[in-house]
């Protein structure tokens, strides 16, 4: 049984308690992953408070994707994806891989001119074309990343027959990414990526950098992605 201690002669909002307290035994691991929270009815028995205090504290940790409700099973901790930081590929794989099912919703989906810095990235001319492929990643319908990637316009099919899977298309040409690099730093959502991810805004994201290339030293990517800090974390093997 979880410990929901609140006192209602603090100065603190009672719901604050209530949220608090849940937020610090998820953190701490007293309440797992994936594991149900009691209901509302065992929250007012637990803490004393009414009701609506206690659906403010549970929704209070909704917004911050700690906790997400299932439709006729309760409401539950949120699951961490964890991605090895070595794994080289996308976003369709991995969800495919864990069972669940990938989606997308394009933002942009176009040819033009690289810009200086992607025209040294993929090592081509400034006058070349690149396809640039710019998309929301859902799983299971859940917006969980936001994703542009620039390659050269020879590297793919024509756009239009870009489906979920970018390194699927790209294996269609024989230019399916083999080394890569990338770099992964913390950071605050915009107000757009907020909307775009059905996030808070300033929650945390975590940004991706990734460059891919072919065994012969070919660049082949220069990927940007936002994904969301509340449902990712990354994991390195040390030796």
């Amino acid at each position: 049984m979880i410990d929901l201690s609140a006192s209602k002669t603090s100065s603190t909002p009672l719901y604050l308690q209530i949220a608090s307290s849940i937020r610090r035994q998820i953190n701490e691991g007293q309440i797992a992953m994936g594991e149900a929270i009691p209901s509302e009815r065992d929250l007012c028995e637990l803490t004393g408070a009414s009701r609506v205090t206690v659906r403010k504290a549970v929704g209070q940790l909704i917004e911050e994707g700690l906790l997400c409700r299932k439709q006729g099973s309760g409401t539950f901790v949120s699951e961490r994806i964890e991605m090895p930081a070595t794994y080289l590929g996308g976003f369709t794989e991995d969800a495919r891989a864990r069972g669940r099912e990938p989606g997308s919703v394009w933002l942009i989906r176009s040819y033009a001119n690289p810009t200086r810095e992607e025209a040294a990235v993929l090592k081509i001319p400034m006058s070349s074309v690149v396809a640039r492929l710019g998309r929301v990643r859902l799983s299971e319908g859940e917006p969980l990343a936001i994703e542009h990637a620039v390659v050269a316009e020879s590297s793919v099919p024509p756009i239009e027959e870009i489906g979920d899977s970018l390194y699927a298309a790209l294996a269609t040409r024989g230019n399916r990414p083999q080394k890569g690099r990338q770099k992964v730093r913390a950071s605050l959502a915009s107000p757009t990526e907020a909307g775009l991810l059905s996030i808070q805004e300033n929650s945390a994201v975590l940004r991706i950098e990734r460059v891919t290339w072919l065994d012969d030293g070919t660049v082949i990517e220069f990927t940007r992605s936002a994904y969301r800090g509340d449902r990712y974390q990354f994991a390195t093997d040390i030796r």
